[in-house]
């Protein structure tokens, strides 16, 4: 019985370890770089639905998602360097971009244009991959002693297939400079390839298969726990049976 109780521990044990690793791998796979704390909270932004037409007239680019920017600037007002996290209103925001064939763009406008923002993206017609290569943002908010202005021209986001759609349910992080970055959520993009002004099907990112794997670790993990704990209590049984037939 010693043995068998042995084993059960040893069981427990190594479960408990395979749930805290998924749940750890889970918390690494999503934890954002560390920036300041903004002085004021918006909430969740409103997902938008944007879509750039070609000289066809029909659509060229595809995106839908929630958008917010994170900026550090020097406030008029505090006198010092802060940070403002502001949404993207999709109903006060005006659209537009381009399309080519292998470099598209989508231009956002709001706040009566005094804010810019654009991504573009570029493809590439060997492998047939695309992804968002640059940013840029431009900022003349009140608020600011300057105008704000930034572009990166090599990021590296929102890797997709040709013809197929990206796709990301989970809240994602472009880190564009120390000044700037866009909290994405809910993002779904296809920036060529297009048929029908649809999205095509949906390829999805690593941080939504990390949250399928994640129950399914775990549901095993408990499966397999209970499974030992069941034929160690019959191996028992059978035992003591036997020393009863002995006696």
């Amino acid at each position: 019985m010693k043995q068998i109780r042995g084993v059960q521990s040893w069981c427990l044990g190594v479960t408990l370890q395979l749930i805290i690793a998924a749940v750890l791998h889970q918390g690494f796979a999503t934890v954002a770089p560390p920036t300041a704390a903004p002085y004021k909270d918006p909430g969740r932004p409103e997902k938008g639905n944007y879509q750039v037409n070609g000289t066809n007239g029909t659509a060229c680019l595809l995106a839908s998602m929630g958008l917010q920017l994170n900026i550090t600037f020097n406030s008029v007002s505090q006198n010092k360097t802060v940070q403002d996290v502001v949404n993207i209103q999709p109903n006060v925001t005006k659209q537009s971009g381009s399309c080519d064939p292998d470099n598209s763009s989508l231009s956002l406008s709001t706040d009566a244009e005094k804010t810019n923002l654009t991504f573009f993206f570029t493809l590439n017609t060997t492998s047939n991959k695309y992804h968002l290569s640059e940013v840029s943002l431009s900022a003349a908010w009140p608020d600011m002693k300057e105008p704000f202005s930034t572009h990166n021209h090599s990021l590296d986001y929102l890797q997709g297939t040709l013809g197929y759609s990206y796709l990301c349910r989970e809240e994602q992080t472009l880190n564009v400079d120390q000044y700037l970055s866009i909290n994405i959520f809910q993002v779904q993009v296809q920036p060529f390839g297009l048929t029908k002004d649809q999205f095509g099907a949906a390829e999805e990112c690593q941080l939504d298969e990390d949250d399928m794997l994640i129950p399914i670790i775990v549901g095993a993990a408990l499966a397999g726990l209970v499974l030992i704990v069941l034929l160690a209590y019959l191996i028992g049984r059978k035992r003591s049976h036997a020393g009863y037939q002995t006696i």
